[in-house]
């Protein structure tokens, strides 16, 4: 693709990989940040030394700087022109309670933590972009560059927003991107609407009565309970939810008894519960509670739910995805972008600050099959892709420049 239309502060738009040569003289800064925080993992709101990094880093670059939002966020803030409009973009920091396999120089220093869904690549691609801005980008208005502690789980947008987030950075709109594995390296994937599916953990509790083996009819059997709620689970998704619409009920662990001649007095059931509509996710929960209570008292036994709700359906609003693939399309052109790609079932906690600011949630291949970056993100033997910090961090450029004209 041809040079676009933009080059101001001597930052020149180009195709591919590449913002110019600010970017490519500079990249290898970043993957060497990306390395080092790989090699470091913290937790959910144990993000210590990364916000550390990321703090000292913008304010070396000359970001207004606050700390401690969500106890371990940060946002860097910086403001051109007269313009009171602002932007938002936000990248996750924290890593996972996974061992990371394989051997490379920086490979997690900390035994059962590792960086196992991109976050750290995540945090160094829009710290290259925020380098950019500083240095090189022209624009009029107020850009807020969110670094998010604990989206693994712990809802860290929520504490972000709890501490006045968006009253203390107000933000027109709000994007983040997320690299996903088994799609070519680089390529820009955007959707319009529901996205990424809400998340609920479920936890049944089965009460009966305990014997033994050898005289089943003076128990109440908890692991046939269990059995027949599994598979009776099953219909939800095939009977009762539209055909047309997404849905996942997950039986994940299944704990009861530990001898063969014990009928066991408990048994415990661990769900996952998906969906990518609000209607299917009410009724999805619904359903479990009345086939669960229902199918216990047939066999006797008593069942308690304990239902968590979780992260919500991640709605992206059709204009800023419009923008936002129309940027990515003049940057990269349209063999690496497509602007209406497929929903997925994972879950994001970036769908409740699209509750409240317009904005999108979009993709970054980092790795197509058969290649290295192709391995899964919460895999042991997963890594995040060096080669697109670069082109992410040009698109977090030229939507700015785009955004704040």
């Amino acid at each position: 693709m041809a040079e676009s239309e933009s080059e101001r502060g001597g930052v020149t738009l180009r195709d591919g990989n590449y913002l110019g040569h600010a970017l490519t003289e500079r990249i290898g800064e970043f993957i060497q940040i990306r390395r080092d925080i790989h090699a470091h993992p913290e937790l959910a709101f144990e993000e210590h030394r990364t916000a550390a990094l990321v703090a000292g880093k913008l304010r070396d670059w000359g970001y207004e700087v606050t700390t401690g939002l969500g106890q371990t966020g940060v946002v860097g803030t910086l403001r051109r022109g007269k313009s009171t409009r602002s932007l938002g973009l936000r990248a996750d920091m924290d890593a996972l309670p996974i061992h990371e396999a394989g051997s490379r120089a920086w490979t997690s220093t900390k035994p059962g933590l590792m960086h196992g869904c991109g976050h750290d690549g995540h945090t160094a691609t829009l710290l290259a972009a925020a380098r950019l801005m500083a240095q090189d980008l022209d624009f009029d208005g107020v850009v807020h560059l969110i670094f998010q502690p604990a989206e693994e789980g712990a809802g860290g947008a929520v504490q972000m927003m709890a501490d006045g987030l968006f009253e203390r950075f107000p933000c027109d709109a709000v994007f983040a991107l997320h690299n996903m594995p088994g799609i070519e390296a680089g390529r820009f994937v955007f959707r319009s609407g529901p996205t990424m599916a809400s998340s609920d953990n479920v936890t049944i509790h089965l009460k009966g009565r305990g014997g033994h083996g050898a005289f089943p009819h003076q128990s109440v059997d908890t692991v046939v309970a269990a059995a027949s709620i599994v598979m009776a689970l099953q219909t939800i998704v095939s009977r009762n939810v539209d055909p047309l619409k997404t849905a996942v009920v997950t039986v994940g662990a299944l704990h009861a008894g530990e001898a063969n001649n014990v009928i066991p007095e408990d048994a415990r059931l661990e769900l996952s519960v998906r969906a990518l509509d609000t209607d299917v996710r009410a009724l999805l929960k619904e359903r479990i509670l009345a086939l669960v209570d229902q199918q216990a008292a047939s066999f006797g036994v008593q069942a308690s739910i304990d239902w968590r709700a979780g992260y919500a359906v991640l709605v992206n609003t059709p204009q800023e995805t419009a923008l936002a693939a129309d940027v990515a399309l003049r940057l990269f052109g349209t063999e690496r972008v497509d602007p209406n790609g497929p929903m997925f079932t994972a879950s994001e906690d970036f769908s409740f600050m699209l509750q409240r600011v317009p904005g999108c949630y979009f993709f970054v291949g980092n790795g197509g099959p058969g290649t290295p970056g192709a391995c899964n993100v919460h895999n042991p033997g997963y890594d995040f892709n060096d080669d697109i910090i670069a082109p992410g961090a040009a698109f977090w450029v030229a939507l700015t420049e785009r955004f704040l004209a």
